[in-house]
Order: structure tokens, then sequence, then C-alpha cells
């Protein structure tokens, strides 16, 4: 009874005028600002490796691990299946299209979490949503804005304890370790507890340093092993694109939604892949070294079309193998991570071996998620109730983490994913109320860029 509450609750907070509000920004920014030229797509990937001594914590490297961390989740491997089984492969489509508007988004966001981020008596840097809105539309409406940016920061924190960094994380690992090495469910709550206290303790700079290492490694293994797939199969691809197409548009899609049901379906999965519009990643990109609010924005898009490249593996695999085995043209049983397994061992020829790439690929991107956001909260929680929070926040934090595998995690999960929508609303007004300044930076960096 609860859960069909919340679930009602959740499908009107991720109802078409939240969907439609995030295109519509990312259509405005994209054409505004010109941000999805060949240029500045080609920037965005080299601004990753750019370098200056400036204000910041870490790398601008560091500060992109550690928003991928977060943002790169089981979402990418289990989201992916569960769309796919919901709107079929048309959703596919929608997914890429929304991506690409959400680009401009993402851009903005990470533009403002340099130009408003804050910096504290010891040189650390604080930023994110909260600070663009106070410090970024102060002068319109001091109460407001203070309202608007603490309740960003609520929201973050309590999508961050209940679900997207712990419960559904950790839940997750000890699964996939339980399913494929026969690990006991409370020895991986033991380990990953112990591992994500060893990790979060050691700060921002432990944090991003783990995250430089596995983020680039997971990825790899994860695109790697999906590409192998795709190149054992090679000649079915044409018909796989095909197949997308024809579903994006079909009115009588035989997964029975028709295409307002498939169009939902993949710009929610987009939203939720890169986390465009929900402003969460800007709190990493805040503490990046750089003073160009332009050049953090492109790193925040290069971010987002990493994320969108996982989804786009993990969703043609499925396609293909569900295709081939003709499970489009019946019920399928399989759901989620079990039929993301079953894409990728039948894909390699060799059944278990799917099951190890897919269980390691969501171990690996649970985990990151964990440490991830576990940053966000902390940070969250700093604005809202100061320094001194920050200790008791990690010790909740790590204890849910533990907690996580030993829960029935559906009505934690409808509530995060709640306040997710939340967190997306009070950022969405910070962003279009500052629009402005977000046009004017741009424009003044592509005048010094044509100029140098």
């Amino acid at each position: 009874m609860i859960d069909e509450s919340l679930s009602s609750v959740c499908e009107i907070v991720w109802s078409w005028p939240l969907i439609i509000s995030i295109m519509i920004i990312g259509v405005y920014f994209s054409f505004k600002l010109g941000v999805l030229r060949f240029s500045a797509l080609k920037l965005s990937m080299k601004s990753i490796l750019h370098r200056e001594e400036s204000d910041g914590d870490i790398s601008v490297f560091a500060s992109l691990c550690t928003a991928l961390s977060s943002t790169i989740g089981t979402g990418n491997i289990v989201g992916i299946a569960v769309a796919i089984s919901i709107g079929g492969p048309g959703s596919l489509l929608w997914l890429w299209v929304s991506s690409v508007f959400s680009l401009a988004i993402k851009y903005a966001e990470g533009l403002l979490s340099i130009k408003y981020r804050k910096i504290g008596k010891d040189g650390r840097v604080s930023g994110g949503p909260m600070y663009y809105i106070e410090l970024g539309m102060k002068k319109s409406n001091p109460v407001f804005t203070k309202i608007l940016a603490k309740s960003f920061a609520i929201f973050g924190g309590i999508v961050t304890i209940l679900g997207t960094g712990t419960f559904a994380q950790s839940n997750s690992i000890a699964i996939s370790l339980q399913s494929s090495f026969g690990c006991p469910i409370i020895l991986s709550a033991i380990v990953i507890g112990l591992f994500t206290a060893l990790i979060t303790f050691g700060g921002l700079h432990r944090i991003s340093t783990v995250s430089e290492k596995l983020v680039p490694l997971m990825a790899i293994f994860y695109v790697g092993s999906a590409i192998l797939v795709l190149l054992l199969n090679i000649k079915s691809i044409p018909h796989i694109f095909s197949m997308i197409l024809d579903e994006a548009f079909s009115s009588n899609s035989i997964f029975g939604g028709g295409i307002a049901h498939i169009v939902s379906v993949g710009v929610r999965r987009g939203i939720y892949s890169h986390e465009s519009g929900l402003g969460s990643a800007a709190i990493a990109s805040a503490t990046a070294k750089t003073n160009s609010p332009a050049i953090q924005g492109f790193v925040s898009m290069a971010g987002a079309i990493f994320s969108v490249i996982i989804c786009s593996m993990t969703g043609l695999v499925l396609i293909m193998t569900c295709d081939a085995t003709g499970l489009f043209s019946g019920s399928c049983e399989l759901k989620g991570a079990a039929l993301t397994s079953y894409a990728f061992g039948h894909g390699l020829g060799i059944v278990h071996l799917g099951k190890y790439v897919v269980d390691i690929g969501i171990s690996l991107f649970a985990f990151t998620t964990i440490i991830g956001w576990n940053y966000y909260g902390e940070k969250c929680t700093q604005y809202v109730f100061g320094d001194g929070a920050i200790t008791a926040f990690k010790i909740l934090y790590i204890a849910c983490v533990i907690a996580g595998p030993f829960f029935s995690i559906n009505t934690i999960l409808l509530i995060a994913d709640i306040f997710t929508g939340f967190m997306a609303l009070t950022n969405l007004i910070g962003i279009v109320k500052l629009r402005k300044v977000v046009i004017e930076e741009t424009l003044s960096f592509w005048r010094s860029y044509r100029n140098s």
C-alpha cells in the first residue's frame, strides 16, 4: 500500500511537466550558447586535460572522475535494461535525443559551479547549485533565494542517505558478489562499509584519487566488453539501428505504450543516466583547479557524453541479443541485471562470462557511486548544518551502506526518486534565473578564444 502511494507520487513528480521543462531548457541553452557545434564538442574533450595553477582543490581531470564516479552507476547497466524492457528499442533513440540537448544544461551547471563557488578560510572550495543559487540570485529576492538554496541541499542530503549513494548501491554489490562468487551477504556488507570508511574519511583528495583510478578502469572494462560483443555480431548492427528507428516512431509499439510512452521512458532514462538538470555533478565540478567557468562547463559536457556512451553500449548489446534470441517476440521473464547478463553472455558466446562481466561492472559502478555521492551529501550537510555536522553525516552514511544489503529497498528507492525530482526542480529554477550570466560568460569566452 505504501509502495503504491509512493509510486503514484513519484509518477507525478517525474511526469511530463518536469521532463518537458528539462528538454525546453536544454533546447534553449543549446541554441543560445552554440555549445553543440563540433568545435565546442572537440573543446569539451580537450578541456579534460586542461591544467592551470588556480583556485580549487583538485585537477580538472580529477574533478571529472569524481563527478563521473557518482554519475556512472548501476542505472547504466540495470536501468537501461529496465528501460528497454518497458519502452522497447525505440527508447534508446529518445535517450540519445534528450541527451544531446541536455549537454547544454550540463555545460551551464559546470560553468555556474566555478562562477559562484565559495573558498573557505582553510582554502577549501565549496560549490554546486546551493551556492550558485545563493550567490547568483541573492540580489533579486534574498529570502526566496536562501530558501531555494537550502531546499536543494536538504533534498540532496535525503537522496544521498536514502538511496542514490547508500542502500541501492551496496545492495547491488552484495547481490552481484553473491551471485558470481558466492560471497556471503554479511561479509560483503562489512567489506563495503570498511572500504567506504577508509576512502571517505580521507576527504575529497582520497575520493578523487580512487575515482581517477577506478573510473577509467571500469569504463574501459565495461565498454570494451560491449564493443567486443558488437564486433562479434557486427552483421546485426544495421538491423539493430533500423529497429531502433522504427520502434521510436511507432504508435503501435509491441511494447504496448505507443510513442508517448516510448519517448517518456527514453527521456527519463537519459536524465537519470547523465544527471543533467539534477545539479549533483556541479558539486564536484566546483572543486576543479580552473578559473575559467566556460572550461569547466565543457568538461561537464564531456562527462555527460561518457555516461551516455556507457548507456548506449548496454542498450545496443541488449537490443542485439533480445532480437537474436526472440525475446522481443514474446514475454520475457528476465529483468534488470539478469537480462543484461543474459545479453552479454549470449553476445560473447559464453553464458557464464556475461554474468561475470555484468556483476563485476555493477560492483565497480556501484562502489564509485557510493564514494562520489558521499562527497555530495557531505557538502549538502555542511551547507545546511555547518562543518560540525560532517563527521556525524559520514557515520550515518557508512551505517546505511552497511545496512543496504539487508533491506528490501523498493520503498527507499521510491522516496529517493521523489526527492531527486525535487532536486531537479530547485536546480532548474536557479539555472533559468541565471541564464543571462551563463550566456554572457559563454560569449565572453568565445570572443577570447577566437582572439587567442
